[in-house]
């Protein structure tokens, strides 16, 4: 297809649905398109001295008229000012809240001036199982979803959620998260190991935002049983509200030498790169990106059986699934997966697997989707 001018609007977060927009704003550059990421703050993952890449930061004024400055407006004006200014062909908005409303706002405005911007909508989860669903934000999610020219969702499972849910009369499309192997791949980090497991130990490693939906009190439980019968350490990437209570929970399981905390980190594939098991016992995910980056990394997956999980990691092949909130199961699993025996199978089959969302298969689908966008929005409005 011919290169197109993209604007991606995202939260510029740790979060799943930032790292995914981001990494797929650097992949449509460096396949050619000319990207322009719309939000509060530099996306985490962004690297603006790369070819093709461009930022436009929302600024949010205080006014003492508002206890929360009204970032949606702002927002809708920026992405009117950027089309105009740089020639968008396509507007692609990450997350439905409130960036689905904003682009339909700006949509509107820019029509007055004979321009029709198509948008796209991509919906990555929580906006849809969680805050979507608040009677408060409901209506307006609606709305905007059927009023964007293209929408897709990161599994299939998402898909029937968002059917489920809402009046959405559109078609939806599936477009897998996906991994950029140049980047997730296992590295020789042996010192790193020896320094966290200085007696052979197995290590289990969990990332997430801590939030209450990870559940990761029971990672912390989990971790209990499996060195009740084997040495072993655990691993807790990210920051977040959950984070004081787990360490409080360690504390009272007599854990603390064992688990380490190390916060937020950029190089995640670094430290998964020493891990043996993956631990992820969500009580919801719409794909599981971080499950799929550590299967990137040869690290076999311990997960609930909940939302798109299933459709990422097949049970006793690439981990095991269980039903949420089954701990010992999933204790049981991690033992099976981390036997001498059967280890080094699993971490075959997980990068196996990891390799089939390899971003140089999902970026054509991105692209198929932005071509219909075009198409299906005129270029030229009529006057209002």
């Amino acid at each position: 297809m011919n290169t197109m001018k993209i604007g991606v609007v995202c939260y510029p977060t740790f979060g799943g649905s930032g790292v995914v927009a981001t990494e797929l704003g650097k992949a449509m550059a460096a396949a050619g398109h000319e990207i322009h990421f719309i939000t509060y703050e530099q996306p985490a993952r962004l690297d603006l001295l790369s070819e093709n890449l461009y930022y436009h930061k929302v600024n949010i004024r205080n006014y003492p008229l508002f206890q929360y400055a009204p970032y949606e407006l702002a927002l809708a004006s920026k992405m009117v000012e950027v089309v105009k200014k740089v020639g968008l062909d396509v507007l692609h908005v990450h997350y439905a809240i409130p960036h689905a409303s904003a682009a339909y706002m700006a949509k509107q405005i820019l029509k007055t001036e004979g321009i029709n911007i198509p948008v796209v909508t991509t919906l990555h989860g929580t906006d849809i199982t969680l805050v979507g669903k608040d009677e408060s934000y409901a209506p307006v999610v609606t709305f905007s979803i059927n009023q964007s020219d293209v929408v897709t969702t990161v599994s299939a499972n998402l898909k029937e959620d968002t059917y489920k849910h809402f009046a959405v009369n559109k078609d939806i499309i599936v477009v897998p998260n996906f991994i950029d192997l140049q980047r997730f791949q296992r590295q020789k980090k042996e010192h790193f190991k020896k320094a966290i497991c200085p007696n052979g130990e197995k290590l289990l490693i969990h990332t997430s935002n801590f939030r209450k939906v990870k559940r990761i009190e029971d990672v912390v439980h989990i971790f209990n049983e499996v060195r009740q019968h084997i040495p072993a350490k655990l691993l807790l990437v990210g920051d977040g509200p959950e984070r004081s209570g787990i360490e409080e929970l360690c504390l009272s399981l007599n854990l603390i030498d064992d688990v380490r905390f190390i916060g937020k980190l950029e190089a995640i594939e670094e430290v998964l790169s020493i891990a043996d098991v993956f631990l992820m016992p969500s009580e919801t995910e719409s794909f599981g990106l971080a499950a799929l980056e550590a299967m990137a990394c040869e690290v076999p997956v311990i997960s609930s059986n909940t939302g798109g999980l299933p459709e990422l990691n097949v049970h006793g092949v690439t981990g095991f699934l269980s039903n949420v909130g089954d701990v010992a199961d999933m204790a049981k699993n991690t033992l099976l997966v981390l036997d001498d025996n059967q280890l080094p199978t699993f971490r075959e089959n997980a990068l196996k697997r990891a390799k089939e969302f390899d971003i140089a298969f999902i970026r054509p689908l991105y692209e198929e989707v932005y071509q219909k966008a075009v198409e299906t929005a005129p270029q030229t409005a009529v006057m209002l």
